[in-house]
């Protein structure tokens, strides 16, 4: 295939449209903010697992508290008729003994209740501290995450204003090439490299493979509107 040596340069300007648009995409699939996101989201899952245990052991703790509170309410309670037998006057000195060690009893249980009580209660101010400060670092996560989010998305605003201007250009260049060209330039742009790269220093401009000394006596020999490939990469070779 032959083509205007001015031709095969202004190849030069597609394939540079297309490297860039090969970084937009590059740039699109490692954007740092993902990276982050997804190291937020493990952080986050950790956080709110924390915060569940912690949450789980303040109920555990209430239920201990309502069963000491429903104990004692039950101490208080028999106290409360054994004082009223013991006031009535009608028991004989036996039982009224027997009343006043029952009394004796339920008083020394009461008091280990209460202590109990007020250590679970004392536990349970320092539970519900950890609970609302596990909460606290999930929501910080939280807003982590909101804020990173709220970056990627500008990073891919930027990345997709920047494609619709390459698209838009690379339009309009690829629409002043011979229709041969073009699908030889676009046959390796499918294949996912670049179509074109200029030869500098014997070097293939698309792989920046050197190309050996046979390979260039061959090139240098052809006419200057030989369109040539890299036997490398098959991308055009753009003579100067």
């Amino acid at each position: 295939m032959n083509a205007e040596p001015q031709t095969q340069l202004r190849l030069l300007d597609l394939a540079a449209v297309d490297a860039e648009m090969l970084r937009l995409r590059h740039r699109r699939r490692t954007l740092p903010e993902d990276k982050e996101l997804d190291r937020l989201a493990e952080e986050l899952r950790a956080r709110k697992d924390d915060a569940v245990g912690k949450e789980i052991v303040l109920d555990d703790l209430d239920r201990d508290i309502k069963r000491h509170e429903k104990e004692l309410s039950q101490v208080r309670m028999r106290e409360e008729k054994d004082t009223e037998l013991q006031r009535g006057g009608t028991l004989p000195a036996k039982q009224l003994t027997e009343l006043q060690h029952e009394l004796d009893s339920l008083a020394r249980r009461k008091s280990i209740i209460e202590d109990e009580t007020l250590e679970v209660m004392e536990q349970r101010e320092a539970a519900e501290a950890d609970l609302q400060h596990a909460g606290a670092q999930v929501s910080h996560v939280e807003s982590q995450i909101a804020e990173v989010k709220r970056h990627r998305d500008e990073a891919l605003a930027d990345i997709e204003t920047a494609e619709r201007r390459c698209a838009t250009d690379r339009d309009a260049i690829a629409g002043s090439f011979p229709a041969e060209l073009l699908a030889l330039y676009e046959s390796r742009v499918r294949a996912g490299g670049l179509g074109a790269g200029v030869l500098n220093g014997g070097k293939c401009g698309a792989c920046r493979i050197e190309l050996d000394r046979g390979e260039l006596a061959r090139i240098n020999a052809a006419p200057a509107d030989r369109v040539l490939q890299c036997p490398e990469c098959d991308a055009i070779l753009v003579r100067k």
